[in-house]
């Protein structure tokens, strides 16, 4: 018999491991799963076999395991994801799935994070914009014509426009102006930068038209003869006229006025007033709020999607719910592919890398990639329904994209 000792000690064995034979229980303490005492782990739910109270030690050592077993799982998702077209759905479609992260939750996550990540490099480049902008005053962008007079500003009323033009003609510009009309006194001068603010003056002045908004009356006995698409839009007209005329915001006492029914549904039109005027007035918070309910709409809209996979892929027996492993997969592939654009696209400055990427060779190459790789047809047959399948996104896409939009617009 050989005199050597094993390189290590079994795992099993150590003396106060959690998975020691010691601390092994008759039955599972989550689900209460009956149990032997060779049993490591619950054949039912998967928990550890133990009865010994958690220390810190083993409170850490679990977490650590859970975080590498994951960022296992993360990386051979990532890497077939962006190497492997199609061979990651085959994959786990064929059975493979705990090395794999789940495809809906991948999605997710990946599309949020990019989001994140969009949102926090923006929001780093606005600021870095405010900060080496040399026409910023008080926080305000103001910028000024050959004369001094402003020409842009945001967020400032007329006389504080007005004062700034006033101030940003200074010495040099007075000496430019001198220059360009000969020699000027002090009088003369003034009144340039007199006439100069006036112009500013006129041009932030937005006088109103001197025709006042006004709004036809409708009756709800008049609006029930029509259909209901048109019954629609004229109140919907109705209420935006009289909206803008009266200034009203309380949707019951504009019912009132108008003598409509108060119902839940004519309040709810009356209301999308005031968000068509918060949406006017701020469209980017807007565009802000929409794009970040981007992955629930990508989400909802790839089961419509997939039909279009099931009747074109029927001949390959394929479940309904494998056509849309195989799609939330490739809108994964995109999250990700734009994600890695986000860095040499923000130090260049445009969105050129991430175009390339996507709508150039490599988007539509890995498309084709995963269709040839997951469904296993011939290359022309391929690309007849590459081709489309393609089609039928866009205009699947616009229309649901459209539809979408006015949701959002409705709950915003």
């Amino acid at each position: 018999m050989s005199d050597e000792k094993p390189d290590h000690k079994p795992k099993l064995l150590v003396k106060n491991s959690r998975k020691a034979a010691k601390y092994r229980g008759p039955e599972c303490l989550n689900c209460k799963h009956p149990l032997t005492l060779s049993d490591v782990y619950c054949s039912y739910c998967g928990q550890l076999n133990t009865t010994k109270n958690l220390s810190l030690k083993d409170f850490f050592g679990e977490f650590l395991g859970s975080v590498f077993t994951y960022d296992s799982r993360l990386r051979y998702t990532i890497r077939d994801l962006l190497f492997s077209p199609g061979v990651i759905t085959r994959n786990y479609v064929n059975g493979q799935r705990l090395r794999y992260a789940n495809p809906f939750r991948f999605f997710l996550s990946v599309s949020i994070i990019y989001f994140i990540l969009q949102g926090l490099i923006s929001t780093f480049a606005t600021a870095n914009d405010n900060v080496f902008n040399s026409d910023t005053a008080d926080g305000k962008d103001i910028s000024f014509d050959s004369t001094g007079a402003a020409i842009q500003a945001f967020g400032e009323d007329v006389d504080s426009i007005t004062q700034k033009a006033q101030e940003k003609i200074d010495v040099a510009q007075a000496a430019s102006l001198a220059e360009k009309y000969g020699y000027l006194n002090q009088k003369e001068l003034d009144s340039i930068i007199q006439s100069s603010a006036a112009k500013s003056k006129a041009l932030f002045t937005k006088k109103e038209k001197d025709t006042v908004q006004t709004y036809k009356l409708i009756s709800e006995a008049s609006l029930s003869t029509s259909s209901p698409p048109e019954r629609l839009a004229k109140r919907g007209k109705l209420y935006y006229d009289f909206y803008k005329t009266t200034k009203i915001k309380n949707a019951s006492i504009a019912l009132d006025s108008l003598k409509h029914d108060n119902t839940k549904f004519n309040r709810w039109v009356y209301e999308r007033n005031e968000m068509y005027e918060r949406i006017a007035e701020n469209p980017t918070d807007f565009l802000t709020y929409l794009l970040g309910k981007t992955p629930f709409f990508v989400f909802f809209f790839t089961p419509i999607y997939a039909i279009f996979f099931w009747l074109i892929y029927s001949k390959k027996k394929h479940t309904y719910m494998e056509h849309m492993v195989f799609i939330f997969h490739i809108f994964s592939f995109i999250f990700l592919a734009m994600m890695i654009s986000l860095i040499p696209d923000t130090i260049i400055g445009q969105e050129i890398f991430g175009s390339v990427l996507l709508f150039g060779l490599i988007g539509p190459f890995y498309f084709y990639k995963a269709l040839r790789n997951f469904y296993k047809e011939k290359r022309l047959l391929t690309i007849i329904k590459f081709i489309f399948l393609n089609i039928v996104f866009l205009v699947s896409t616009t229309i649901s994209g459209v539809l979408f939009f006015l949701v959002t617009a409705a709950m915003y």
